[in-house]
């Protein structure tokens, strides 16, 4: 396999990326950013003009300074695309990020010449590089390599410019090595910091035993898994959590089962356990063949899930479970209760780099990764025109706990519609035109009217939440805005046909500071208020959810109208690819999956798109389509190597999943009976290949 090309952003001061690099060291919070490999070219004609060039890199062997010494060595021999070579790298330096110390390791080599490694600290100063700093910092490396890997979509890959990202674990001895390393840190792992849905760090919920988890879930490798959490449980109880849930990956749900149960009677309020318990309880509830043992195994699930809540009742996980469960019951009132109750957290992006503006930058192009339709793409992309209403779509930039609050919101919504969702939500929460009566009936006459009270929230327009993200909405509790409504329009059901229904603004909550406010002048008396006693105050965030969900659905109503009627007048109905991805996206957030694969397929039919192409392979993996799914992992294993990465876990994991279905010979079979060029079609029997080196089932055959 050829390694993927290289890219270079030539610097306009010398070394001022290293500088960079080294000022943000203060700063760094998660895992730290990809490594950075700084290279010193001297010009051939002209020995005394020498250029810095740079680029980042993911999945190098960071376990010694000889390792990452190679690793330069081998930018040496990389040919200029053909061309006779018109500069040679004299220096070359690597600096990777050790989360644990927080420390930059680094490695200097001089060519011909000497092999120097040191780190700097957070102040700019140079330490001397030991064997148990070399340790943590192999191990971030790879927690790194699978943080920053790609899903397939292209998102991640956009975010930042210039990433070489390689496979950290690609044998048995790598990965052994790795597991060791881990197992001697693992008490150390909340160090590291953890997803942005986790408000505590701690034994078995931080970035350590994330990037554990999602390794065992890529490569199968459960049998190391059980072995290492086994040893590990030994020393701690809260690891039988991790033990059960690699276990319920391998299919040994019994013994999972016991597990959890031994591990809860010593410590019966370890909420990871209990959460554990209820999502394997929700899952088996989903897929249960009988009404009778679906609504059993809620129960369990729901007793399991509100203890959870009680163990951690600041962890938002624990929240969103119980929410999920009161779903699958169709318990909307207590669903949206809960999901009112949920502790939302400001959205910690990973580490990325802040480097200065570059003089150039240079995209080289692998011959092996030539395809017509994927060459084409760059240029397609630059041309399109967006419709600003679908580039204004607030949902889309979503992280983190909004995120997934989000998506429990649209689930309701899908099931039970939009007019169902706002009687609920009224049921549930004190509306303001109930507030504001309430309080006009116990201050004054309701004839009187004065400028004060015309002047209040929602009187006499409906307003919404101000264009400022939800993370500020919860941190600043800034006020809404007003904003016109918007006309009615047709909604589509769940099979995609239309429908003739408004989709109506909901009006406002009582924001819950306006009440205390009001609680210090006014004099209304709890019998005055006994209608609002059963009811609650709906966070601002949440507020801000329902008008975001609103916009939402009143573009995906527009678009599903308009199509209808072009249709009916056999029209075609013309977008932009870059429309059609967004409208596939807005389709997807919404449940709507036939309609979101509509949309992609309209994108593919204009453009190559790899996150429209990611949404289609998602469908084609739920409908066991083999051939189809085939097709569209060389299509995108092709673009990502075409930009510099050779390594994606979801594809593998899809290519492992379908070998363990159809055996080896087979899919290498269909791959290698694709009409596309040798060298593209070797990228995907690369994965094949990894699958057989961890001897996955459905190799031997």
């Amino acid at each position: 396999m050829p390694a993927p090309a290289v890219p270079e952003i030539t610097e306009e001061v010398l070394h001022e990326s290293i500088d960079a690099r080294t000022e943000s060291l203060m700063s760094l919070r998660e895992l730290g950013p990809p490594d950075l490999v700084h290279l010193l070219k001297q010009n051939l004609r002209n020995p005394g003009k020498q250029t810095g060039v740079y680029h980042h890199v993911t999945g190098v062997d960071a376990s010694s300074s000889a390792s990452l010494a190679a690793y330069i060595n081998t930018l040496t021999y990389t040919k200029e695309h053909g061309q006779p070579a018109a500069h040679k790298i004299v220096e070359g330096l690597y600096c990777c990020y050790n989360a644990f110390s927080r420390l930059d390791m680094r490695v200097h080599v001089t060519i011909p010449g000497t092999v120097e490694s040191y780190c700097m600290d957070e102040r700019g100063e140079k330490r001397k590089a030991t064997d148990d700093l070399w340790l943590e910092t192999y191990l971030c490396s790879v927690l790194r390599a699978y943080s920053y890997a790609d899903d397939g979509s292209g998102d991640t890959i956009r975010k930042i410019m210039c990433v070489r990202r390689f496979n950290p674990v690609t044998s048995t001895e790598t990965e052994h090595r790795f597991l060791s390393s881990a197992e001697q840190l693992f008490f150390r792992g909340w160090q590291l910091g953890s997803d942005s849905v986790v408000q505590v760090p701690n034994n078995v919920s931080n970035h350590l035993t994330a990037g554990l988890l999602k390794y065992f879930h890529t490569t199968g490798r459960f049998a190391s898994a059980i072995n290492l959490f086994e040893k590990l449980r030994t020393q701690n109880v809260e690891v039988s959590s991790l033990l059960a849930k690699v276990l319920f990956m391998g299919q040994e749900e019994v013994r999972g089962v016991r597990v959890l149960y031994q591990a809860l009677k010593d410590s019966p309020m370890d909420y990871v356990m209990l959460d554990a318990q209820a999502e394997f309880l929700l899952k088996k509830a989903q897929a249960a063949q009988s009404p009778e043992q679906r609504e059993e195994r809620l129960k369990m699930a729901l007793g399991c899930a509100d203890r959870s809540t009680i163990a951690a009742p600041s962890e938002f996980g624990t929240w969103a479970r119980l929410a999920q469960i009161y779903v699958a019951m169709e318990d909307w009132e207590n669903a949206l209760t809960i999901l009112n109750s949920c502790p939302m957290f400001t959205y910690q992006d990973k580490d990325a780099p802040l480097m200065p503006e570059p003089k150039n930058v240079f995209l080289p192009v692998l011959p092996e990764t030539r395809l017509d339709e994927i060459d084409s793409e760059p240029e397609s992309r630059y041309e399109e025109q967006v419709d600003p209403s679908l580039l204004n779509l607030r949902a889309a930039s979503y992280r983190g706990t909004f995120k997934q609050a989000y998506n429990i919101l649209t689930e309701m919504t899908a099931k039970i519609g939009w007019d169902q969702l706002l009687k609920i939500r009224s049921s549930v929460f004190v509306m303001e035109d109930e507030y504001r009566s309430e309080r006009q009936d116990t201050t004054q006459p309701a004839h009187a009217r004065n400028p004060s009270t015309d002047g209040l929230r929602g009187t006499p327009d409906a307003t919404v939440n101000d264009d400022r993200s939800d993370e500020e909405n919860v941190s600043n509790n800034a006020n809404p805005s007003d904003t016109p409504p918007a006309a009615p329009s047709s909604l589509t059901n769940g099979n995609g046909t239309i429908e003739e229904s408004s989709v109506e603004r909901p009006t406002h909550t009582i924001d819950p500071g306006e009440v205390i406010a009001d609680g210090d002048t006014s004099t209304t008396t709890d019998e005055h208020l006994s209608r609002l006693n059963n009811k609650r105050l709906c966070e601002r965030w949440l507020d801000s959810l329902f008008m975001v969900l609103y916009e939402d659905l009143r573009v995906y109503t527009i678009w599903r109208t308009q199509m209808a009627q072009y249709r009916a007048q056999s029209m075609q109905y013309k977008k932009s690819a870059e429309e059609w991805e967004i409208l596939g996206s807005l389709a997807e957030r919404l449940h709507h999956h036939d309609e979101a694969v509509e949309a992609y397929r309209a994108c593919l039919g204009a453009r190559f798109s790899p996150k429209a192409l990611t949404g289609i392979l998602r469908m084609y993996e739920k409908q066991k389509n083999t051939r189809d799914t085939i097709a569209s992992v060389i299509r995108l294993v092709t673009w990502q190597y075409r930009w510099y990465s050779e390594f994606s876990p979801e594809l593998l994991h899809t290519i492992r999943s379908l070998i363990e279905e159809e055996g080896a010979v087979k899919v290498r079979s269909i791959i290698q009976a694709t009409s596309l060029p040798q060298s593209v079609l070797d990228l995907t029997h690369h994965y094949a290949a990894l699958c057989a080196t961890f001897r996955s089932s459905g190799t031997d055959g």
